[in-house]
């Protein structure tokens, strides 16, 4: 009688084995490719900076001070009564942005019908390559519920917003960026260097957009954010800053406090034109120093 040849192949137990070890390898490789893809992103978003940065500074070379944190004219009560232009549009002609700038009357509020066009503007240096954000976003008055009660008009989306300083975001901040400031180089004592010009914001705490202040919205926690409800006044929608930002830079409390999606750290850009990821190990006191233009407070280690 002939032998008859065995069958080759895997049993199931080695069948078992196999898997378990792919699936013990793939879960090795992901939080290393979710590392790699998250350092890329970081990497890109900073690149962002550097050349809102770069125009920031251009626009000071021919204005001699950077532009304003948004401009409007005011009631007796220090109300605002618009037009709302913010920083960014001011930079736009920086940006290779110059046919959008031209279009543009900044006489006019941002919610005239006639600057349409811009407010569908996405506009891709401004937004952080790791942000899922929303191409734009409806403003209007809103309930202490946060909801619409009718709408002003839409406004593109951004990743960026400018340092107001330490209190809440509006008139005459400690940073650079407040309604119709006008300051140049020479009023930063604390040094450019130390004192912050910009940074992120994440769209999963809040709404922002590089056009300005709408006058007569609302800036509120918007339908997902991790963060309590807030109802907050229309510059916060692209002025930040760092008052309660007791969780470190990567960690917000409010939504008006620079935020990422990055992991554990937040870019901010400096008023020389340098970026830096500060991660959440940087305490309040230093983020508050660092938001100053002209606090005098002494920085001390490596922030």
């Amino acid at each position: 009688m002939r032998d008859i040849p065995l069958r080759k192949g895997f049993t199931l137990i080695e069948l078992l084995v196999v898997i378990a070890i792919i699936a013990m390898l793939i879960g090795l490789l992901l939080p290393a490719v979710q590392k790699s893809r998250d350092a890329a992103s970081r990497m890109n978003c900073q690149g962002h900076l550097k050349q809102i940065g770069l125009a920031a500074l251009n626009y000071h070379d021919t204005a001699k001070v950077f532009p304003p944190g948004y401009t409007s004219s005011f009631d007796s009560n220090g109300n605002d009564l618009g037009p709302g232009w913010g920083w960014n549009a001011y930079l736009l002609p920086y940006m290779k942005e110059q046919a959008l700038f031209n279009k543009s009357n900044f006489s006019l509020p941002i919610e005239a019908p006639a600057h349409a066009f811009l407010r569908s503007a996405s506009l891709k240096l401004l937004l952080c390559p790791s942000v899922d954000a929303p191409k734009s976003f409806p403003v209007g008055p809103k309930t202490t519920l946060g909801i619409l009660t009718s709408t002003l008009c839409d406004l593109p989306s951004s990743s960026y917003t400018g340092n107001f300083g330490v209190t809440e975001p509006g008139v005459d901040g400690e940073g650079i960026f407040y309604r119709n400031s006008k300051l140049s180089l020479t009023d930063i004592t604390d040094g450019t260097s130390h004192t912050l010009l910009a940074g992120e914001r994440s769209s999963k705490y809040s709404e922002t957009t590089w056009v300005g202040s709408v006058t007569g919205s609302k800036f509120s926690t918007p339908t997902g954010s991790p963060l309590a409800f807030e109802l907050n006044e229309p510059s916060n929608f692209v002025l930040s800053h760092v008052g309660e930002m007791i969780n470190g830079a990567a960690s917000p409390l409010e939504i008006n406090n620079f935020s990422s999606n990055h992991f554990g750290v937040v870019n901010y850009l400096f008023a020389d034109g340098h970026v830096k990821s500060l991660s959440s190990s940087v305490d309040l006191n230093t983020l508050k120093a660092l938001a100053t233009r002209d606090g005098g407070e002494a920085l001390s280690g490596d922030f």
